[in-house]
């Protein structure tokens, strides 16, 4: 009966990239993977304060993470264009399992320290920034070009059904088992996703073409380089990376502050923190569902840039907010808005891109992180400044701000498709 029912559900359209053996395979890892990540979101950031106090150390720990982004996403990329991209997604959520696991034995055995965390952020980062370009070239590894849309699409659903679940799980396993039992559990997804990965054929190995075959042969130097002049004479994929940076920078580090505004302002606890998260992660899955549903119909620059627009004047009044359950309904608009514009940011750079290509364009890509966790640092340090609302709210009209200009400067990027 349950096979039959989930035939039934691949014959639909918006499940049409689940068809293949190898995608569903991926997603499957890929929701565990991001379980383990986003109950990390939570519970990382509530370890810091619990040690800490400190709302500047909230920003400071995301934002030793940007080094690794910073330096390696370059060579992370075309490291994933060069050899096995399951290999390298294999190895690094097999070590940031590992991370989880010797995390959650510091706390338990009371031996955690304020610079353990710091250097479980380096490391965390490290894994990740060769995890996600290798993971986001074997969506195309994985299915036909023609459902390619529809495959980041799925993905970003599945992505966002561990959105909404982990927050919430972390915030339940805080308050029954402490942060050690929550990293725990993290690390025990991480291995889940590890062994689904395992019996993927697709990206085995590198991907093939006269562009690949060049670049088996040139430097590291000389692939990096190529990345970066198709990225950059490629209009579309220029004004894309654009949006994704600044909206990275201005808007999406609002997370940052969750903890201070879910114990201090708002006063609902980790808890609190995990059903905030959570809305955001409903509203992400409806984003997503949207994208596998029409996204090909969808006119993409004007909903990229008009998506981020929408989501900095969101989080202004998030920031104003003195009641939980208006936060609660302004997280469920900020989660429609940060993963439609960057799913249909992920779509067109990869049906831009040559397939030999697509490890190095989603290193670009991936590296927003850089960005995000600037971005972290800046508003902690304006929150020690203006306190965290007025932080807050300056930042998120800043990034709305930045997005009218791009859309003044680059008029064409509105109408890609």
């Amino acid at each position: 009966m349950s096979r039959r029912f989930l035939d039934a559900c691949y014959e639909l359209r918006a499940f049409q990239a689940l068809r293949h053996r190898e995608y569903r395979l991926l997603c499957y890892g890929q929701t565990a993977g991001s379980m383990g990540t986003w109950m990390d979101e939570v519970t990382r950031g509530w370890l810091v304060y619990e040690l800490t106090d400190s709302v500047a150390q909230l920003g400071f720990v995301r934002g030793i993470q940007a080094l690794p982004f910073l330096l390696l996403s370059p060579i992370a990329g075309s490291f994933v264009d060069r050899y096995s991209r399951k290999g390298v997604l294999v190895i690094t959520q097999f070590l940031h399992a590992l991370i989880f696991a010797a995390t959650a034995l510091l706390v338990v055995t009371g031996e955690i320290r304020i610079w353990h965390i710091y250097v479980m952020s380096v490391f965390v980062a490290v894994v990740q920034v060769f995890q996600q370009p290798a993971r986001g070239a074997m969506i195309s590894d994985s299915v036909p070009r023609e459902v390619l849309t529809n495959a980041i699409g799925l993905n970003a659903l599945v992505f966002n059904v561990a959105r909404t679940l982990g927050p919430a799980l972390a915030g339940g396993i805080i308050v029954l088992l402490g942060t050690g039992g929550t990293f725990a559990v993290q690390a025990l997804f991480l291995f889940l996703a590890v062994a689904w990965t395992l019996p993927m054929r697709a990206g085995t190995r590198p991907a093939a073409g006269a562009a690949g075959g060049a670049t088996q042969r040139g430097s590291f130097g000389q692939s990096i380089i190529e990345g970066w002049r198709f990225s950059w004479k490629n209009e579309a994929v220029r004004a894309s990376l654009a949006c994704t940076m600044l909206a990275s920078l201005f808007i999406v580090p609002f997370t940052a502050l969750m903890p201070v505004f879910a114990r201090d302002l708002l006063a609902v606890g980790a808890d609190g923190q995990g059903l905030l998260l959570t809305a955001w992660g409903v509203g992400a899955f409806l984003s997503a569902a949207l994208i596998s549903l029409v996204g090909e119909r969808l006119p993409r620059g004007l909903m990229m840039f008009g998506s981020v627009v929408l989501y900095g004047l969101v989080i202004m009044v998030f920031a104003a907010s003195p009641w939980f359950y208006l936060s609660l309904a302004v997280m469920l608009l900020a989660g429609l808005c940060q993963p439609l514009s960057n799913a249909l940011v992920q779509t067109v750079i990869q049906s831009q891109a040559p397939r030999e290509l697509h490890g190095r364009t989603m290193a670009l890509f991936s590296m927003h992180h850089v960005l995000i966790t600037a971005g972290s640092v800046l508003l902690g340090s304006v929150a020690v400044l203006v306190g965290p609302r007025w932080a807050m709210a300056l930042m998120g009209a800043t990034g709305a701000i930045s997005i009218v200009l791009v859309m003044a400067a680059m008029p064409k990027a509105r109408h890609i498709r």
